[in-house]
């Protein structure tokens, strides 16, 4: 085939995806309908007055076990809009896996997002954690809750202080952390199933870029002296597809509560990699 020929080919390809996603992501309506997002408003959130989505500054924080990578499908429908997205990996894991040592605990991946932010003196910022990440987040509003807009949990933890995150597993899988925690220093990994993955590439590319995870960062419990993360606009996820069993707790306490924009998205737990379109206009949406 002429080069030339191939390369405008691939052009006009490149161009129909970019106009598909924009297409799907301005698509209140269909979008609204298909997540059935119950309460949450879709006409001005994220607008300035002048009807104008303003720009914004979205820091996405990854899960246990997972690394900056999770978000490839996500991050470039939020750049299509024209929003900032910046993505941290946490200590040991992911890109940093060679990191990884028993002396890494909660605190360490808290410090991590605290020192991302003020190194690139981010402000207005859009905090998003997944899974585990939500002892993060909550941890990092603490610290600096004048440098966030607003804080999202997608399918995570929302901890009180005091709490570990082994405080809010069933009690089985809690014994089986904690045995192989004080053996090896490792947090007890999800079955690959309990991810919610359907596709087998997607389960492929996960498995192969999962890191091992330092059991203190489930055994070291946050501390909140100002519950900061209940004081700005707040937003929870909980997937209803295939179920982790830990995650039902946290939508119970704030399903009925005005003060959270409480949505329900049908699918697995890993939702920026089974559902990246619905993902990215849940944050496009989020106060």
């Amino acid at each position: 085939m002429n080069i030339s020929l191939f390369d405008n080919l691939f052009q006009k390809g490149e161009r129909m995806v970019l106009n598909r996603r924009r297409t799907f992501i301005k698509s209140s309506t269909a979008t609204a309908a298909a997540l059935a997002l119950g309460g949450c408003t879709t006409a001005s959130i994220g607008q300035s007055h002048s009807g104008v989505r303003s720009k914004r500054n979205y820091l996405l924080v990854h899960g246990a076990w997972l690394g900056g990578w999770c978000w490839k499908k996500v991050i470039p429908l939020l750049y299509a809009e024209g929003h900032n997205v910046h993505v941290i990996t946490l200590t040991g894991l992911g890109d940093r896996a060679h990191l990884h040592n028993r002396g890494i605990d909660l605190d360490t991946h808290i410090q991590d997002v605290v020192a991302y932010l003020d190194m690139e003196d981010l402000n207005d910022v859009v905090l998003v954690g997944h899974s585990y990440a939500g002892m993060v987040i909550t941890g990092v509003s603490e610290r600096v809750s004048h440098r966030l807009r607003s804080i999202v949990y997608l399918d995570a933890f929302l901890p009180e202080d005091g709490k570990r995150l082994l405080d809010y597993q069933s009690s089985d899988r809690r014994e089986a952390s904690l045995k192989l925690g004080l053996e090896t220093g490792i947090a007890a990994p999800l079955p690959i199933h309990l991810l919610g993955l359907e596709k087998e590439e997607d389960i492929e590319w996960v498995k192969a870029r999962l890191s091992q995870q330092s059991f203190q960062t489930f055994a070291q419990p946050v501390r909140l002296t100002k519950n900061a993360h209940l004081k700005m606009p707040r937003t929870y996820v909980l997937c209803t597809g295939r179920s982790t069993g830990s995650f039902g707790q946290f939508a119970e306490k704030v399903r009925k509560d005005p003060g959270w924009n409480y949505i329900e998205l049908k699918t697995g737990h890993n939702l920026m990699i089974t559902a990246p379109y619905e993902t990215s206009r849940i944050l496009l949406e989020a106060p």
